[in-house]
């Protein structure tokens, strides 16, 4: 995992990515106790899009990794031996990318979602393993109920939350 957060710290350091956060299961993992998960869940703000289409490109992400010999399986790409999903962000996830906590994973600084933004993000996508670590995050960290609140008003998800 060290080398791999290493290599989305290069990405963001050539340009290829604005910035990122560490989101889905991994984040989760950061402040519940361990389950298991398999991937890696990257939420990205890309840095080239095509205006006129309103397009974001990954492409010069995928190539940059291609060219270090990674190599993709399904919907994953494998850096340093764990599949990565990047995921351009929307208006909540780049909210959640930029308020991001900053930490330290083995000595390499990287991004994870604050807690109150992976509910939020866990929420909307509604899948029932979402919902389980939403469970996790509920009962086992510290939530700022308040900054939630305000999160899931702005989006449009308190009620939603409410059927929890």
């Amino acid at each position: 995992m060290k080398k791999t957060i290493e290599v989305l710290n290069q990405l963001q350091k050539k340009g290829l990515i604005q910035d990122y956060a560490i989101g889905g299961g991994i984040a989760t993992i950061f402040y519940v106790e361990p389950f298991f998960t398999y991937d890696l869940d990257v939420f990205i703000i890309p840095s080239g899009t095509v205006k006129e289409q309103n397009l974001i490109l990954l492409s010069p992400i995928y190539s940059y990794l291609e060219a270090k010999g990674y190599k993709w399986k399904g919907e994953h790409i494998i850096i340093e031996g764990v599949p990565v999903q990047f995921i351009p962000a929307d208006e909540l996830e780049k909210e959640a990318v930029t308020r991001a906590k900053a930490v330290e994973y083995e000595g390499v600084k990287t991004r994870v979602m604050a807690p109150e933004y992976l509910v939020a993000v866990l929420l909307r996508t509604g899948r029932k393993k979402d919902l389980e670590k939403i469970e996790k995050l509920l009962e086992q960290t510290k939530i700022d109920k308040r900054k939630l609140g305000a999160i899931l008003r702005k989006y449009g998800l308190t009620r939603k939350f409410d059927l929890l």
